[in-house]
This record gives structure tokens, sequence and C-alpha cells, in this order.
């Protein structure tokens, strides 16, 4: 789910906040349709965490998918756009730096466990100026452990820098330059295709052919959890047969399509 695939999106109000009203804030949305069309920052920490749809986080150098079991972590002064899928439950959490030194400088994907899951939809019905010496900041609390606890997942892509394979990279989301190799990029950008291998590596730390893999499955999982049939969105992406999709999906995320939305 990349920013191409939002032609007419709408934009999403962000709450009025001069500084938080407790070190850990909660907001509830529902979003028929709708993504964060503007880059923005926060002076504190933003959690995005879905309950249903699936969110994608860009960032200048990469993007951050988050489908249902996971959140994305934004830290302070990251510039970002945030992007949902259709009928979209979200839970954000805002959290003041001083409460969570332990946190990650840069963007990650955490695993949400369904103990998170549950402080997270707990957490969020709580009133904004909760009782911090009461059971509510003992709620906040083991909230927070638990996300410090929370493991990182491998559902990022670095997106390059270089013109050219911003190019390449905006192409790959067109179904009909979906299958273009290098070499084909190649002649059409007049650079040689040895060279745009080594700046993809050099720029991604991944060949074109990893990045292309990876892209194309954290795009399949959106329709996937919407319920999209398994077979349609493998040929959607670019895949041949259906084996060779579950093939490559259970590489890069440890399961079928079956088994990853059903845990």
């Amino acid at each position: 789910m990349s920013s191409n695939r939002h032609p007419a999106t709408l934009h999403r109000s962000l709450p009025e906040l001069p500084s938080l009203p407790r070190p850990l804030y909660g907001r509830v949305e529902s979003l028929t349709n709708r993504a964060l069309t503007f880059r923005h920052t926060h002076p504190w920490v933003q959690l995005s965490y879905a309950i249903a749809g699936v969110l994608e986080v860009q960032t200048a150098g990469a993007r951050f998918v988050a489908p249902p079991q996971r959140a994305v972590w934004v830290p302070a002064g990251v510039e970002h756009q945030v992007f949902s899928s259709p009928r979209t439950e979200m839970r954000s959490l805002y959290i003041d730096g001083s409460a969570v030194p332990w946190g990650p400088a840069e963007c990650r994907v955490l695993a949400v466990s369904p103990l998170l899951r549950e402080l997270i939809r707990g957490f969020s019905a709580l009133p904004a100026e909760y009782d911090e010496q009461g059971a509510p900041g003992r709620l906040a609390a083991v909230l927070l452990d638990e996300l410090r606890a929370a493991p990182e997942v491998a559902l990022m892509l670095p997106l390059p820098q270089d013109a050219r394979l911003r190019e390449v990279c905006q192409g790959l989301e067109d179904a009909t330059l979906r299958q273009l190799g290098l070499a084909e990029w190649g002649e059409r950008l007049g650079v040689s295709e040895k060279t745009l291998s080594r700046l993809f590596l050099r720029e991604t730390g991944l060949s074109f052919r990893v990045w292309r893999q990876r892209q194309r499955l954290l795009d399949a999982l959106s329709p996937l959890e919407q319920g999209e049939r398994v077979t349609d969105v493998a040929l959607a992406c670019g895949y041949d047969s259906l084996s060779a999709f579950i093939a490559a999906f259970r590489r890069q995320f440890g399961a079928t399509p079956g088994e990853f939305f059903r845990e």
C-alpha cells in the first residue's frame, strides 16, 4: 500500500495539542477510506496501531507497513505520512519522550501481543486527563512496559534517494511496468544495468530483485487483510503462480497468508 495507490485521498484532521495532557495519551479513530496526505511531525513519540485494517507510515527513507497485530513506532520529530486501507480502526498513542527513554530513535514496526493489544484497547477508552496515581496510571505503566518488550518485525521497505531509482520504484507500482527488469529500466533512463544495480544495493542495502519482491509482498497485505482471494492478490502483485507467491510470502513473513492473518 503506497502513496501511489491513493490518488483521491482526504485529509485527516490532527488534534490541536500544544502539549500532551498526560505522558501517555490515546486516540481512537475510524477511517472509512482515508489517508493523511501531508507530511508532518510531532514533538512526541507516536505509536500507530490498527485493530482492523492496514496502516502504512512513510518517511523520507522508508515505508513501514502494519497489518493487525503490528504497530509503527514513530520517534518525535520524524517527518512522516500515514496511509490506511478502507475501514481501518486506528488506535494512536502519543508518548512524551521522557516516559520512554529506552525508545528507538528510528521508525520501527513492532509486534503487538494479545496482552499489549488489550492494554491499548483499554487505555484508549480512558479520559484524556486520567488519574495518574490511580488504576489508570498503573494501566499506563504496564502498557509502556509491554511496549518496551515488543519485538521488531521485518515490515519495512527502504526507499532510495537517487532520482533515477525513485523513478524505477514508482514505475514498479504500475501494472504495465511491474515486470520490467533493470536492463529495461536502464534503457529507459539512459544508464547501465550495472550502475542501477550498484545504486540499489548502496542506497537500500538490498538487491533490486530482493527489494522488488519485498515491495510486492508488502503491497499484498492490504488486499489480503480485506479478504481478497489469495490467487487474485498473487496475480495482481505480479506472480505467475499461487505457489510461487505463497512460497515467497512464507520466506518473508515466516507464515502463509492464511496463517499470517489468523495470528
